[in-house]
């Protein structure tokens, strides 16, 4: 398993029943998490008194309750910035165990000794971005709704990334890869974080099952001749490390060589010394030395 364990500003303090206590900042959070099915008899103290607690309804969805927290407060991570707020379906703003791909990849662009652009699909609030720019690459940064390219314009601001040479689209992503491969367009790198299911600006649907291979296929067709590296993260539960794996193997490295690697990616629990899974991603390089 890959572990996000070089926070300073986030801990996952405690797990139990279904739920998990985080620290963010200065702030203490409980969210509903699936992979939570045990029980902590030895609860951490600080269950008792969150500023923020999510409670997940029966029907689906869910609702805040607030007890001592702002409406919007930051963490950093390294010398990036990341603007949070709670907001609908638990979230926060950000994916802390993705820190864990953000230092692989950094290294690989600080080390190319070449100019690289990485195109970054599915960009969210921009944690993969802001990790990318702040290591010298030239990024692209494309996301369907307009509010989240927003907040990663501010993340950016936060972290004295206002001027970098980041290029910030509101688009649907296989709509905006198929014109990028008429145009002619390629990138060193890609990065992606397709949901499980969404529409695009224009209600373009989107099926994770259904969507993903072909849309990997399509983002070859963009990749330079000798690719930095391709990145797919996966939060569905039947895409398990495997699947990723097998899918960047056919359509990435059968195409340019290279390898693939994929495995959960997870957080380190404090109380009980756990890891506690947050999904998978799967990692293509063109030298295994890279991997890691």
């Amino acid at each position: 398993m890959w572990i996000a364990d070089n926070w300073k500003d986030y801990e996952v303090l405690d797990t139990s029943d279904g739920e998990k206590l985080e620290r963010f900042g200065n702030y203490t959070l409980i969210r509903p998490d699936p992979q939570v099915i045990w029980t902590n008899p030895g609860k951490n103290r600080s269950w008792k008194k969150p500023d923020g607690h999510y409670h997940r309804s029966r029907e689906g969805g869910g609702e805040w309750e607030f007890f001592s927290l702002p409406n919007q407060w930051s963490i950093s991570y390294n010398n990036l910035t990341f603007n949070l707020k709670p907001f609908s379906f638990k979230h926060t703003g950000i994916f802390p165990e993705q820190a864990v791909n953000w230092d692989w990849f950094s290294k690989l662009i600080k080390k190319a000794g070449r100019e690289v652009s990485v195109l970054n699909l599915f960009a969210y609030t921009g944690g993969a971005t802001l990790s990318a720019a702040a290591a010298g690459a030239r990024v692209t940064h494309v996301d369907a709704s307009k509010g989240m390219v927003s907040w990663a314009k501010e993340n950016a601001i936060s972290s004295s990334l206002k001027d970098a040479p980041i290029r910030w689209l509101v688009d649907d992503c296989v709509k905006f890869v198929e014109r990028e491969i008429r145009r002619g367009n390629r990138y060193d790198a890609i990065i992606m974080d397709p949901p499980s299911y969404g529409r695009g600006p224009k209600g373009e649907i989107w099926k994770i099952e259904d969507s993903i291979y072909p849309f990997i296929l399509k983002c070859t067709e963009i990749l330079k001749d000798n690719p930095l590296f391709m990145l797919v993260n996966s939060y569905t539960t039947g895409l398990q490390p495997a699947v990723l794996s097998y899918m960047l193997n056919m359509a990435v490295a059968g195409k340019f060589g290279g390898c693939v690697k994929a495995d959960e990616i997870g957080l380190p629990v404090s109380s009980t010394g756990f890891i506690l899974p947050c999904g998978a991603s799967a990692r293509y390089t063109g030298n295994a030395d890279d991997m890691s």
